[in-house]
């Protein structure tokens, strides 16, 4: 069983220097724990993703010429990430608004080749 994700929870990439913050928007109407539930479909960039420091991806275009203009030291440059789909897989048993829950142990995967994973849930009484 996983722990329901909500409002407030921590996520990390794996190509980022720092942690985020994963935010919720109150628009699927269901709290869990009193914060806004997640869903599969909260991946959007700047919105629900926010950056996590630096990118250290060489498959980041930034990155990759920053690196060359250094010689070949790696340079990371400010995250911004690129999310091309939703969490996976989600909890099809559970669904919020007709999307399946965010728990603890779904990934979500940057353009960049980062993977996104859920550190802290933001609340630790909700299972799936």
């Amino acid at each position: 069983m996983g722990i329901q994700v909500c409002m407030g929870g921590t996520i990390m990439c794996t190509f980022g220097t720092a942690p985020s913050t994963l935010t919720i928007l109150p628009a699927n109407r269901v709290n869990t724990s009193r914060m806004p539930a997640a869903t599969i479909m909260d991946n959007i960039p700047l919105v629900n993703i926010l950056p996590f420091g630096l990118c250290t991806s060489l498959a980041n275009p930034a990155v990759a010429a920053a690196t060359a203009a250094a010689m070949g030291v790696l340079t990371p440059q400010p995250c911004i990430p690129v999310i091309p789909g939703p969490w996976v897989p989600g909890v099809v048993t559970v669904l919020i608004n007709k999307k399946p829950a965010l728990n603890d142990s779904c990934k979500l995967f940057c353009t960049w080749a980062g993977v996104i994973s859920v550190t802290v849930p933001g609340q630790f009484q909700t299972m799936d």
